[in-house]
């Protein structure tokens, strides 16, 4: 039997169906009742019956079949390595604003990779720019209801897309409408390259996809993210204040509109552009339940509403700690330090990490490398903790740069742990005090 399958098992939940049957991480799946799952969303489709037969190849290649009972719909509690197990689609597209194409080398391996996968759209979130589905893709999202899938769209005529992708694409409303008839619904981001798509072009291209709503749920707009390392591309003016407060106010205009026409704001603006812009974010109501979230829009409310809400804390002991940030969540986090230490069992200490690695115009905490950490750290007092932003740091791979928590913490000589939200601040803070009872140094 030939043992192919990228199926691999990462992790298996105590006690799950899966591990009681003795299936253990490194063991690869083959078939689910006789049928090889191309992703782990086909897997849950399979295993969705009562009765569940596996095929198995073990770490040395051996193949064996196990056999399940359990609950109708009840998962086997199996995470793999990855969602997709027949390869990730990558982008074919050379568009001149890419993120990925301006990383230097010796970072996280996955960084690299260009997904372009409907798969990962759907279960992850990731903006795609459906230029490379085919007719077998279509039918599949549709059989299997993928939806909402994640898209973007950055403009709708031919000339400017062409001039952003690097290459002719297919207009995309045509690949949404067919979607949209079939029940599948849409997020959809236009990332503003002053000069290129903004202006009248931004103004026809919103106008497009809202054209195409309720199956357009909404539609981002987020400035381009630009770092030292764009060697042999276009040049692209960052989006300065200026241009921020445009594109703020302009958002806030079509939301009347919309909301007058249809109920729904529909557009809105990344919380970037209004820190560029030194406006204050609009209330959480107002972001019709926040559903470009991973996408930078929203975060800054509940943020700031989260800090408001929380009671300073009283811990069991004195607690001296540094909390890390990038320079754009500087002031977010400085009114963070504001209210732990409003309870008077906290002394806490910020410190605004240049990111040295990818250049000063990139501010976002969650891209700040360890390295940059480290030296802006190391040699200072930086009491017991050290709290960097979770969202900079992935499981098992550590910084973008590889370098990983623990590394990191013999760096400085304090424990270092991950928080992102005020609220995970909190209980980050509690658990640590409770573990410790040295006095307050």
């Amino acid at each position: 039997m030939s043992v192919t399958s990228q199926a691999r098992i990462a992790e298996l939940r105590s006690g799950s169906p899966a591990a009681e049957a003795g299936l253990v991480p490194g063991d690869r799946l083959l078939r689910v009742n006789g049928k090889s799952p191309r992703d782990y969303i086909e897997y849950r489709y399979l295993i969705a019956e009562e009765a569940v037969s596996l095929t198995v190849a073990g770490v040395d290649g051996k193949c064996r079949r196990v056999r399940i009972a359990k609950p109708l719909d009840a998962d086997l509690g199996i995470t793999f390595t990855s969602d997709v197990f027949d390869g990730v689609r990558t982008c074919r597209n050379r568009c001149s604003f890419c993120f990925l194409a301006q990383l230097p080398a010796g970072l996280r391996p996955a960084l690299y990779v260009r997904d372009d996968d409907y798969r990962l759209s759907f279960l992850h979130g990731n903006f795609i720019t459906l230029t490379n589905l085919t007719a077998a893709d279509r039918t599949r999202i549709a059989r299997f209801h993928l939806s909402p899938l994640y898209v973007s769209v950055h403009a709708t005529e031919p000339d400017v897309r062409a001039r952003l992708f690097g290459c002719a694409t297919p207009e995309p409303r045509r690949e949404m409408r067919h979607l949209i008839s079939r029940g599948i619904e849409f997020h959809a981001q236009i990332v503003v390259c002053p000069g290129v798509n903004d202006g009248p072009h931004l103004e026809r291209t919103v106008r497009d996809l809202a054209g195409l709503h309720p199956g357009v749920r909404s539609i981002g707009i987020v400035p381009v993210g630009l770092t030292r390392h764009r060697r042999g591309l276009p040049p692209i003016r960052p989006v300065r204040a200026k241009l921020a407060t445009e594109l703020v106010q302009r958002v806030h205009r079509w939301q009347t509109e919309f909301v007058r026409e249809s109920g729904s704001r529909l557009v809105f603006a990344a919380d970037e552009l209004y820190r560029l812009a030194g406006i204050e974010p609009p209330p959480r109501a107002q972001y019709d339940g926040s559903p470009q979230l991973g996408n930078g829009i929203g975060g800054v409310r509940l943020f700031l509403d989260e800090i408001r809400r929380m009671r300073p804390p009283r811990l069991r002991r004195r607690l001296r700690l540094t909390l890390v940030t990038g320079e754009g969540a500087a002031a977010l986090v400085r009114m963070l330090e504001e209210k732990l230490e409003a309870g008077g069992s906290v002394r806490a200490e910020v410190r605004v990490i240049r990111n040295r690695l990818l250049g000063r115009s990139v501010t976002t905490a969650g891209l700040l490398a360890g390295r940059d950490v480290a030296r802006a750290l190391r040699g200072s007092d930086v009491g017991e903790l050290v709290l960097v932003p979770a969202a900079a740091v992935r499981e098992g791979e550590g910084f973008l740069d590889g370098m990983t928590l623990e590394e990191l913490s013999r760096s400085v000589c304090a424990p270092v742990l991950p928080a992102d939200s005020p609220r995970e601040a909190l209980a980050v803070l509690r658990r640590f005090a409770a573990d410790r009872c040295r006095p307050w140094a």
